[in-house]
């Protein structure tokens, strides 16, 4: 377990041969997409008759989005008339057998019964060469880059314990959806989001609020109305 004045380390390894041929996964504060940085903090409500805050200014938008790291793709892929191609520079040979494309697919029968099935499509597969160790006690949950709906595929999530399973390469199947797509998905374009998670037993417990805390709903509801921006100053962590 990492010492509790030291922050925990997620470590990312590539095989000898591919190193500086990759992107390396960054924090995801550093992927923060064009069309976040560019759009206004505040935009006119026709429904209220006042400007106010756009999505740029909501604390927990950002903060799922800049949490973690993200993987990058490692090459331009080129997408024309439903034909994917590239020109990856992945040398033959090394150490380890690693897949030389940057993706590959899974048949449809993979994922028959579920709303990801549809006749004749593949499932994508984006390769990575990239092993994750993630400290004694912590999973990592691997997702879709978060609120990129932007991208033309949605990244597939799993849960990994990375702790354990640290000498294999985990791969990221996405469902591409957006099929009238056609052009250059660049390379460093993040195609997942990893998370660490630490592994605890949890237990649900439900009851109704008590007076003291209906008090404080309301109280903390009128301070939202009052004051712009309260849990950014109050509550964030």
């Amino acid at each position: 377990m990492p010492d509790d004045h030291q922050p925990p380390i997620l470590k990312f390894r590539c095989p000898a041969e591919l190193e500086g041929k990759l992107p390396a996964p960054i924090p995801a504060t550093l992927g923060l997409p064009d069309w976040l940085k560019g759009m206004p903090a505040q935009a006119f409500n026709s429904i209220n008759m006042r400007e106010e805050d756009t999505v740029k200014r909501c604390p927990p938008f950002v903060d799922a989005m800049t949490s973690g790291f993200l993987i990058l793709l490692c090459c331009d892929l080129k997408v024309e008339s439903g034909v994917i191609t590239w020109d990856n520079d992945i040398p033959p040979g090394g150490a380890l057998e690693v897949p030389r494309s940057p993706i590959g697919f899974h048949d449809g029968s993979q994922v028959i019964g579920s709303p990801l099935f549809e006749a004749d499509r593949f499932v994508v597969k984006f390769h990575n060469w990239w092993t994750i160790e993630a400290p004694m006690g912590y999973s990592v949950y691997f997702t879709h880059p978060i609120n990129r709906f932007d991208l033309p595929f949605t990244t597939l999530s799993g849960l990994v314990d990375c702790d354990r399973y640290r000498d294999g390469f985990v791969h990221f199947p996405a469902h591409w959806h957006d099929l009238e797509f056609s052009g250059v998905l660049p390379r460093g374009t993040p195609i997942a989001q990893c998370l660490p998670v630490r592994r605890e037993s949890w237990t649900l417990q439900t009851g109704c609020l008590t007076a003291e805390e209906v008090a404080r709903a309301h109280d903390l509801k009128n301070a939202i109305k009052r004051e712009s921006g309260l849990y950014r100053r109050r509550f964030r962590a």
